[in-house]
């Protein structure tokens, strides 16, 4: 499994034959619109944490343009069926087999509209099960106990957490969920975009190192093999 970051919290997972796109935040990203160029990305499909605009920005172009069918939970499915795309609606603990693999979407805390006010449901998480890969990509989201029931039933070999803070958990409370998730290798997102997310990427770095874990903070448009 290849997984490229977009930048924010923008991911393209190559999964099998399949392309992933998560949460489309690019043409408005200054950061990333000058190394990224959208309409070279031509996914499958395209997963969306909760509603936001530096979560579902590019959504509709992408989609329109590469046929992807939109995953999400019900409410923000219906709101892109209601535009004419592909959608498939999930909601938190439901599983759905696709072609590359098992999709689980799971609790995240935090909150969900469209800039035009439309209610974007509940927002979550979802873990991403291959043949051999587990990853839980975390979404904007709290430190929250839920993350314990994940283990549970999956050994995952990549959590991929926000870490900015002031809109999600920070760096000490993504060391804790990583406990919680029981996972040594995390790949940090959401950080760094404005000031308000920004971070000392050295001490996110130790921090996660004197846990004994491995945190990768790429460059936007590097990559991570798993």
């Amino acid at each position: 499994m290849k997984i490229t970051f977009l930048g924010h919290a923008s991911l393209l997972i190559e999964a099998g034959k399949s392309s992933i796109l998560v949460d489309p935040f690019i043409s408005g990203n200054e950061k990333a619109s000058g190394i990224i160029n959208i309409q070279d990305l031509n996914p499958d499909y395209i997963l969306v944490t909760h509603a936001h605009q530096d979560h579902v920005l590019d959504v509709e172009t992408i989609a329109e343009s590469s046929d992807a069918v939109v995953v999400s939970n019900y409410e923000i499915a219906m709101y892109y069926e209601s535009k004419g795309l592909k959608a498939h609606p999930m909601n938190h603990g439901g599983n759905w087999k696709f072609d590359f693999g098992n999709l689980k979407y799971v609790n995240a805390i935090h909150t969900s509209s469209f800039a035009d006010g439309i209610y974007g449901g509940e927002p979550g998480g979802f873990v991403l099960s291959t043949e051999n890969k587990h990853v839980y990509i975390a979404g904007d989201t709290a430190l929250t106990m839920d993350m314990k029931i994940i283990p549970v039933t999956t050994s995952l070999d990549l959590a991929i957490l926000p870490i900015g803070d002031n809109f999600t958990m920070g760096i000490d409370d993504a060391v804790l969920a990583s406990k919680f998730v029981e996972c040594d290798n995390i790949l940090g997102y959401h950080y760094d975009t404005f000031g308000y997310i920004e971070i000392d990427h050295d001490l996110a770095v130790q921090k996660f190192n004197s846990e004994g874990k491995t945190l990768h903070l790429l460059e936007i448009g590097a990559s991570l093999i798993i």
